[in-house]
């Protein structure tokens, strides 16, 4: 299994990162990506990588949520961090468009996406896409950009099929499938009796989002085999073929990827 979305390098991690790294190893996770989503988050995303090569991968980018009054410094530092020679993100993330609480930074949200977008093509690395509320917006402006073969993930996808249809229109892009998938009245199980199993990677979202059986708790990466059974089980495959298509997709998404 691949985690393709883990935040574990947040300060709720602090008292035992590594034991949950342990833990992802014995359950069978074969690498976490981590998604990066503002200038604080960098140093200890970076340390955790380091410590944990070949199996953490770095993600670089600005969450929308997290655009602040110094956006456009911290956009131009994010930038400089690319230009460096040999650098180790594997894709720009997490970037996109939230108007679920707060609406009065659409403009800048635009601004902000639409400059991470840039930095995909011209560093030819994938997006990972967070989108909430936003769906309409959110394919409006990737439609933009139809013609530049972008690749990616639209992370925590919980739409309708009609939403994920319209996402798979994008064809270098899957679907992020995490631990929602578990939730006994989540309409996920039946959206994706309209979605092939070659379009979905598998995700945590940790801390957050924990899959039954271990809601309430806090989310880890070993539980993505959670998702992982819920998935085979939607699609009517082995735990083997779910895991090994899923792993396929990743790698395919996350070419810079080479767990060992």
């Amino acid at each position: 299994m691949i985690d393709t979305h883990s935040h574990i390098y947040e300060p709720v991690f602090d008292a035992d990162r590594e034991e949950v790294v342990v833990r992802a190893r014995q359950a069978g996770v074969e690498c976490i990506l981590l998604p990066n989503i503002n200038a604080q988050s960098i140093g200890q995303m970076l340390d955790m990588c380091r410590r944990n090569p070949g199996y953490c991968f770095p993600m670089l980018g600005l969450h929308p949520e997290d655009i602040g009054e110094d956006y456009v410094q911290v956009l131009a530092d994010m930038k400089a961090l690319l230009d460096a020679p040999g650098h180790p993100y594997i894709a720009i993330g997490e970037v996109g468009l939230d108007y679920y609480w707060d609406k009065s930074k659409v403009k800048e949200q635009d601004e902000v996406f639409r400059t991470q977008i840039e930095w995909a093509i011209e560093y030819r690395l994938p997006l990972m896409i967070h989108c909430r509320s936003a769906h309409r917006r959110l394919v409006e402006t990737m439609s933009e950009y139809r013609d530049e073969a972008l690749s990616g993930v639209f992370h925590c996808f919980g739409g309708t099929a009609e939403e994920a249809l319209e996402l798979l229109q994008f064809p270098g892009f899957m679907l992020g499938i995490g631990g929602v998938v578990t939730y006994k009245n989540s309409p996920l199980p039946k959206t994706l009796q309209s979605v092939p199993l070659e379009r979905i990677v598998l995700e945590t979202d940790a801390p957050y989002l924990t899959p039954i059986p271990y809601r309430g708790k806090r989310n880890e990466s070993a539980y993505v085999v959670e998702v992982l059974r819920k998935v085979a089980y939607i699609y009517n495959v082995s735990e083997q073929e779910a895991e090994s298509v899923t792993n396929s997709n990743a790698k395919r998404i996350f070419q810079l990827i080479n767990p060992h």
